[in-house]
């Protein structure tokens, strides 16, 4: 349910005056996320892929020899898993940023765009 105008100018107000109040407390908050993923966790997860590739081909190998190296065959493939989950989550955090950024402003061009300035000329004539 969006909130009406009156509710969004109040909301605005508190904005503002947090920014003035605390504004490295406000710079936090509005990033909606504490830290962002770096290039150092996407490397991470990249490694921690290629080791769980070298442990799972390396169980396949030895898995002759010994029932265990079947068992080291699962953590490997479980490594990779957990590093490309890793490292591609890191990868679509990063790029979500500008989107969310250009879904705040809606396009004045699009039917959306269009629609909301109806609706908010609508509403700032009462």
């Amino acid at each position: 349910m969006p909130l009406s105008e009156h509710e969004q100018r109040l909301l605005e107000q508190i904005e503002r005056a947090l920014y003035a109040e605390d504004p490295k407390f406000a710079s936090t908050v509005r990033g909606g996320r504490l830290r962002r993923p770096t290039r150092r966790r996407r490397a991470q997860g990249i490694a921690l892929f290629v080791v769980g590739l070298v442990l799972l081909v390396g169980g396949i190998v030895l898995y002759t020899s010994s029932m265990w190296f079947l068992a080291l065959s699962a953590g490997g493939f479980l490594m990779m898993l957990a590093g490309a989950l890793l490292a591609v989550g890191s990868m679509r955090a990063g790029d979500a940023a500008p989107e969310a950024a250009a879904e705040a402003e809606p396009e004045k061009g699009g039917f959306t765009g269009r629609m909301e300035e109806r609706f908010r000329r609508r509403f700032e004539q009462d």
